[in-house]
This record gives structure tokens, sequence and C-alpha cells, in this order.
């Protein structure tokens, strides 16, 4: 039996599990909104279903549904550029793929966002999106968008925010990295980051769009980690982070991403980041460099070699 979206029809987990109870059936529910896995769901059916995340195309995949014959590096570029939906690229026009992308996120906004939520002020909304795509990959906070929105005469309160995050969150649009204290061994609740479920989506930003490869890298990194089912934090250490904490199945690794080591200032700042981690697990340094910078046990590889890596 198969449902899609049944997260729309009212007390919809008394009725699976009276299916699960009284029919010899298997049962697929999908939907584009986490609130599929309600508390009340998860009540029903407490350990008798496995979640699993359906992500957009990471970049072996695109790869394969791509066969043209440009080199690797410019394939790479433009799933930077493009993301990994996999319709936008039944087609070579970039007005019919904004268009697609448009559509699509209309629809995740207006019906897994607004409609379900009852959002009343769409502006803020939109605002607070925008706001994210400026700053993928950077630590955001409550208080540094309200601050940001004041100052575009936008007022809003901390918990209006946080409320909208969530719903944000909730859409599976984006998603909330949270910060995990190295020495301290404890997952922070503030100061989180987040990354586009889909890069193509960055098209869609209202102000002019200025790519910052390094930050779309880092976006690519994170849906690669989650796509191969790691837990992932941001790293906190004294007077800075590291990029990613990865939990592994109950090892860990780590992480930092950069798009060139470009100069010794570039090397220094990157690999540096781990001298404040005094543990054995394995540390990684991942740029689009084809030269090989590894030191003092510190593992450099070229990011495409990385996400081809099985």
């Amino acid at each position: 039996m198969f449902f899609d979206e049944i997260q729309n029809v009212s007390e919809f987990e008394k009725v699976i599990n009276s299916f699960r109870a009284t029919l010899n059936v298997s049962i697929f529910i999908t939907g584009s909104n986490s609130k599929i896995l309600s508390s009340e769901l998860s009540t029903h059916l407490l350990g008798r279903y496995i979640s699993i995340k359906i992500l957009s195309f990471n970049f072996s995949e695109y790869l394969e549904l791509n066969d043209d014959k440009k080199s690797i590096d410019d394939k790479f570029l433009d799933y930077v550029d493009w993301g990994g939906m996999p319709q936008i690229y039944n087609t070579d026009s970039i007005q019919e793929r904004k268009i697609y992308l448009r559509d699509l996120y209309n629809t995740v906004v207006l019906k897994d966002i607004i409609e379900k939520n009852n959002i009343k002020d769409i502006n803020l909304l939109n605002r607070i999106i925008q706001f994210i795509m400026e700053n993928i990959g950077g630590v955001i906070s409550a208080n540094s968008i309200t601050n940001f929105l004041k100052s575009d005469k936008i007022k809003t309160s901390v918990d209006t925010f946080l409320n909208y995050i969530e719903c944000i969150n909730n859409s599976m649009i984006v998603s909330k990295v949270n910060r995990y204290n190295i020495r301290g061994k404890s997952v922070m609740s503030l100061y989180e980051k987040y990354y586009m479920s889909d890069l193509g989506f960055l098209h869609l930003k209202s102000s002019p769009i200025e790519k910052k490869v390094g930050g779309r890298i880092e976006n690519i990194v994170y849906n690669e980690l989650i796509s191969r089912g790691y837990d992932v934090y941001i790293g906190k250490i004294d007077n800075g982070e590291i990029d990613f904490v990865v939990d592994n199945f109950g090892e860990r690794f780590y992480i930092q991403v950069c798009e060139y080591l470009s100069s010794d200032e570039v090397v220094e700042r990157e690999f540096g980041a781990y001298n404040q981690v005094n543990d054995n697990y394995p540390k990684y340094v991942l740029s689009m460099d084809k030269i090989d910078y590894s030191r003092n046990g510190i593992i450099h590889k070229n990011i495409i070699d990385w996400l081809l890596d099985k």
C-alpha cells in the first residue's frame, strides 16, 4: 500500500496503524515535509517503521545522468551551479531550468510552509529564506537575523524568527546543523549553520547572485555526508571552528573544506584548525587542488576524488 502526502488527512496515523495490524501488507508513506513523522505517528508505529530521507542527486549520481562530453572538472562546476534536481537536466535552457526550480520552490513554500503552518507574514518568511541563501555555511543566530531584518525596516521578534525557522527546516528546503563542542563533548543549540537541500535553489536569490564557490562546495560536502548516512555537526574549538565533525556509526572523523589552498595563509588556516583537536580520529582537508598537500597526519584530498570515492 502506497500513500503520498497522507499527512494532509486528519488522524491518518490511526488508519495506517489499523492497516498494519489487520492486513498482511507492506506500507509505504511518502511526503515532502518532516511533519509526516509526527509524534502521533511515532507513538502508533513505535519500533515498526524505518525512515528514509530522499535527497536530490549527489555528484556521482549526477554523472550517471549526465553523458555529455565535458571534462569531469567542468561537470563538477555545473553541479556546483545547478545542484542535483534530476529534472533540470532534461533541458539545456537556463530559462526552463529556472522556471522548474521556481515552481518547485513555490510549491514547497506555499504548501509545506505557509499553508501547513498558517503563516501570516509571507514577506517575513521569504526574507528569512533569502537571508539563509545569502549565508550558506555561515553561522546564523536569532539575534543576527533579527538585527538584519531591523536594518531593513522589518520588525520581528526572536520568538517569531525561531518559529519561522523551524517551519522552514521542517519543509526540508534547508538543513540545520548544530555545533559540537569538541573539548566539552556536547552539542550546542546556539549559532547553528544552515545548508540548502539543493544548490539549484540559489538561482532564486533575490539579490544578484555572487557565486561563493567555497560555501557551495561546503554545502555539497554536507549533503554528501548526509547521503552516506552520517550524523554531522559543526565543530567548536576555543578560537574557531572545524567545518564538520562526522559521526561514522560510533567512530568519528573531521573535515575542513575550502575552494583552493591558494596561499600559505590559507594552508595554515585550514590545517592549523586541527591544532586544538587532541585526538587520533582521522582529519581531512578537502579542496579543488590537484596537488596533495597532506601533512602532519592530516589527509588532503581533491574534492571530486573524495565525492567519487566509494
